[in-house]
């Protein structure tokens, strides 16, 4: 991520469950000669097992033309990062943010001490995604991330990238009304570190996903996700890897759901599947694109 930074470009996180989600972003990834990060959560690790996520992302990575790695998103605890760490897993994120700023500096300095004995780098965040639109400004400084703490955190906890607050959030639903992300705080942040910055919930939820999921029974009535411009600003101002889950988990469900709807007697799950999968390739291609990652592998 530290080229990336330099360059004015970002690294695509993206979150996988199951075969096919690795396999999207592997061939996208090939496809673009772009380097990839493969994400997965603590849910996803319960969902389809430590051992088996770690080796299919790894098989993956090791056939791969380009750049791949194995990421811990929002390590909950300092076991979960242990495991991951003991697992194979190239970096983590233990997500202290929800603990008081002192408690977050011990918990996430203990993960550093363990991980770059191993050659892991470390992720961290400081802040809270949440909705803050309709938030008073006393309560929008409580939960996004303050620039005089973050150069604080960064330098007493020695990690290799931050994760920052700056309006977005988790999910299909990030905005009630129109898209307000705090840009004027990403740039004094900006300016305070200079390692790689974070931004997560950055799905953009596009409208044709919504629409072909809509077409076909789902019900993502007022769905809505980060502008693309906004993204191309936050990654001019610092931002080095952007997450990306909604917009991979809609695009899967949205195809299930057309290959079932339009195909009724298909019982095949690669003929299900294999789509879902395509469909997924496509939106991470996009991001890459979009992230202008696309090349910087070749």
């Amino acid at each position: 991520m530290v080229p990336a930074r330099r360059s004015g470009y970002a690294v695509g996180a993206f979150n996988v469950n199951n075969l096919e989600a690795v396999l999207a972003v592997a061939e996208a990834a090939a496809e673009e000669k772009s380097p990839a990060i493969v994400a997965v959560t603590p849910s996803a690790i319960k969902y389809a097992g430590l051992p088996y996520l770690s080796k299919i992302v790894r098989t993956a990575a090791e056939s791969s033309p380009v750049p791949m790695s194995l990421h811990l998103d929002h390590g909950e605890d300092f076991e979960t990062a242990s495991k991951c760490i003991a697992a194979g897993f190239t970096s983590v994120m233990i997500d202290g943010s929800h603990l008081k700023f002192n408690e977050n500096i011990a918990l996430t300095k203990r993960v550093v001490e363990i991980a770059y004995p191993e050659g892991v780098s470390v992720e961290a965040e400081l802040g809270r995604l949440a909705g803050v639109e309709e938030s008073t400004v006393e309560e929008k400084d409580a939960i996004l991330t303050d620039p005089k703490a973050a150069k604080d955190f960064v330098e007493r906890t020695k990690v290799d990238a931050l994760a920052v607050a700056i309006g977005t959030s988790h999910g299909a639903y990030k905005f009630k009304a129109e898209p307000k992300l705090d840009f004027e705080r990403l740039k004094l942040i900006s300016r305070q570190v200079s390692q790689p910055l974070v931004l997560h919930g950055a799905s953009s939820v596009p409208s044709w996903i919504i629409e072909k999921a809509s077409k076909y029974g789902a019900e993502l009535s007022g769905a809505k996700g980060i502008p693309e411009e906004h993204i191309k600003k936050a990654i001019s101002m610092g931002i080095a890897k952007i997450n990306i889950d909604t917009d991979l988990r809609l695009a899967f469900t949205a195809t299930v759901r057309e290959v079932l709807a339009n195909s009724p007697k298909e019982f095949d799950p690669r003929k299900i599947l294999g789509p879902a999968k395509e469909a997924m390739k496509q939106v991470v291609k996009g991001k890459m694109q979009l992230f202008s990652s696309s090349g910087k592998a070749s």
